[in-house]
């Protein structure tokens, strides 16, 4: 079952960037290295559509750095936007991310012109840390591996013309593409609560065995894995890291715990989960399945609407004889 998660806190930001939007000069959006296309918000880019962009692959100690390189190349390509990948916890290319800014809107800065930067993402993607280290390590926002920590905005003054607004993460009211859905779950940008376990373990595999499969083999000390697919492999796992059930059955609820917390550890080495290629067919596959369901629904609407009422039309056996 696709993954969708918009709790009533998310509405709120929304209402909140839209009215902040005005007097913003530059919007940094922090995306995960490891799904540099599925961690890209699609209602912040409708809510900042024309202002100069930063996009930040954060976690990039993460991530398959040739990867990396394709996608910030993909971004720096459009236009008013500029692309770097950085560690958040790292100071000094945060650093960098001030520069950055004052290149976008060179136009802005000093007391009477001072520069007002929107930061935004998906739930832990590590904004949180980030604004932290920007400001020399002074605890501004909370941290943590949860999705919603942060709640409300917060306005950081990063220098006296420099004014930074932190916002909490966003998702987006239905995300349309279903595989990234299950790695944003895998991310931990949705809440516990609106996935399973096992479901969004198995979609991770998936991936894996397609870009990482040696990372799975020697993090697990697995054979050859050719052959199998994602479930026998959390099977797998579940045998040599998790306790058998009766019978010797591998407890795979356990094997996904294991799965999941190791791909958001970093336990599995530097991994990105879609290539550029790749989630631009999800990409138009979600269009054309969206297509499909719109033009059934306009199908079903033109039909009701040909029905005669009751009463209207034909022989209802209500006339005079």
């Amino acid at each position: 079952m696709p993954i969708q998660w918009f709790p009533g806190h998310m509405h709120a930001t929304r209402k909140a960037i839209a009215e902040r939007m005005p007097e913003i000069d530059v919007v940094i959006e922090l995306l995960d290295a490891r799904l540099p296309g599925s961690s890209a918000n699609p209602l912040l880019a409708e809510l900042t559509r024309g202002k100069p962009a930063l996009k930040v692959l954060n976690k990039q100690d993460l991530a398959d750095p040739q990867q990396t390189a394709a996608w910030l190349a993909h971004y720096q390509a459009q236009a008013g936007t500029r692309a770097l990948a950085l560690d958040a916890s790292d100071t000094a290319p945060a650093r960098r991310l001030i520069a950055a800014c004052r290149e976008l809107a060179p136009l802005r800065g000093g007391m009477v012109k001072p520069m007002r930067v929107l930061i935004c993402g998906i739930p832990n993607v590590g904004k949180s840390t980030l604004v932290n280290t920007l400001r020399g390590g002074k605890r501004a926002a909370k941290t943590g591996d949860e999705a919603g920590i942060t709640k409300v905005e917060q306005r950081i003054v990063l220098a006296d013309d420099f004014y930074l607004y932190d916002t909490p993460g966003m998702l987006w009211p239905r995300i349309a593409i279903e595989a990234s859905g299950y790695l944003l779950a895998a991310s931990g940008a949705v809440g516990h609560n609106a996935y399973d376990d096992e479901e969004v373990a198995l979609a991770l595999l998936v991936q894996m065995l397609r870009h990482h499969a040696d990372r799975l083999q020697a993090r697990y000390k697995l054979g050859d894995l050719a052959g199998l697919n994602d479930e026998a492999v959390l099977a797998e796992i579940g045998r040599k890291r998790a306790p058998l059930l009766p019978g010797g059955r591998p407890h795979m609820q356990k094997a996904a715990e294991i799965a999941i917390h190791d791909f958001r550890s970093g336990a599995w080495g530097p991994v990105t989960l879609e290539t550029l290629e790749e989630f631009k067919q999800w990409e138009a596959q979600a269009k054309l399945l969206d297509a499909e369901r719109e033009a059934r629904r306009a199908a079903r609407s033109h039909k009701k609407k040909k029905l005669p009422q009751r009463g209207q039309g034909g022989d209802d056996g209500g006339g005079v004889g």
